[in-house]
């Protein structure tokens, strides 16, 4: 996918290296279970704070300009939050006008809402009520709570292909473990471009019961 790597290259460039290393924070999660033959987890984010865009037609740039202007500082915000991973972008045009936000991986990207979304984690000692309002209406900020997942995690890229292939292992393994599939697979990406695909974490998710 093209656009995904004009994506992760702006969000992850500074943040990752060739082989897959990372500064950038994951969102924490309780691990429920684990089978690591298919590389699968069932997982529970107690809390997580999202900031979501719609992404319109087959690219995702457009999105992703206005989520990164967000936690660059377009927001309702005084004071500065240093970026645990600058994100680098040309757009001469971007100022700062409130909280510098640190990026926090994954970036999830939900194609099956009745809106496809993409949507940036915020760090974990954001609440609701703390994170910046945004001023781009066309951002918003929303909360899940008790967020129950099973998780496949792949190398390679986040092709149309990959996404299918692991989608089919991971809701076979769903079905033959006693969960209930509560939605559609939503997909996560860790690492950028740059970063060699053998190495790179890319994930499908599925919420459970």
């Amino acid at each position: 996918m093209k656009s995904l790597l004009a994506l992760f290259a702006s969000i992850f460039m500074a943040g990752c290296s060739v082989v897959g290393q990372s500064n950038v924070d994951t969102a924490p999660y309780t691990l429920l279970k684990s089978d690591e033959v298919e590389n699968i987890e069932v997982r529970n984010y107690a809390s997580m704070v999202l900031v979501s865009t719609r992404m319109s037609g087959s690219s995702g740039n457009s999105a992703f300009r206005k989520l990164f202007k967000y936690i660059g500082g377009e927001n309702e915000g005084a004071t500065e939050i240093a970026m645990t991973a600058p994100v680098m972008m040309n757009d001469k045009k971007m100022t700062k006008k409130g909280t510098e936000i640190s990026m926090t991986a994954p970036v999830f990207m939900n194609e099956n809402a009745d809106t496809s979304l993409m949507s940036f984690v915020m760090p974990n000692n954001f609440t609701l009520e703390t994170t910046p309002k945004p001023t781009n209406p066309e951002v918003q900020v929303s909360e899940l709570k008790d967020y129950k997942v099973a998780a496949i995690q792949f190398s390679g890229t986040l092709s149309d292909s990959n996404v299918e292939k692991y989608t089919k292992i991971l809701s076979t393994w769903i079905a033959n473990n006693g969960y209930t599939a509560a939605s559609k697979p939503v997909k996560a990406g860790y690492n950028g471009p740059f970063t060699l695909p053998m190495m790179r974490r890319n994930e499908v998710l599925i919420e459970v019961k």
